[in-house]
């Protein structure tokens, strides 16, 4: 089988979960000098990692979702010091290029939930229940 189908290797998912880690620990401490950051609190809520562990995807998600493009604004305008405190945090060969994107799951979520709640839906997964078509 080839690795594309077997998903993220255990390395690049624990430099991943690490540089998550580091993201988080940054915005939390403030330390970036940027007045939307300093005003807003920001989950790193997964960081994707590419195979050779040279790019690195954040999903960021702000509390509440208030101002989110802001927020990634904000982010990327210092994307420049996030992977300079990320290359020396880290014992990497590379410097990854980060990227940073709104991480939309829980609006997914949330959408799921709302259909499955249905009134429509919820009869129908009732018949299923009881075995009728």
């Amino acid at each position: 089988m080839s690795s594309q189908t077997q998903g993220p290797s255990v390395r690049a998912l624990r430099v991943g979960e690490q540089v998550r880690h580091i993201l988080s620990d940054i915005l939390q401490r403030g330390d970036v000098h940027d007045d939307v950051l300093a005003r807003h609190v920001v989950s790193v809520t997964e960081v994707r990692m590419s195979s050779d562990l040279r790019h690195a995807t954040a999903f960021i998600k702000p509390l509440l979702g208030r101002d989110e493009e802001v927020v990634l604004k904000a982010l990327r305008t210092n994307t420049a010091y996030f992977q300079r405190e990320v290359a020396s945090r880290t014992r990497l060969k590379y410097a990854a290029k980060i990227k940073f994107l709104a991480d939309d799951s829980f609006d997914e979520g949330s959408h799921i939930d709302k259909l499955l709640r249905d009134p429509k839906v919820a009869q129908d997964l009732a018949k299923d229940d009881d075995g009728e078509d």
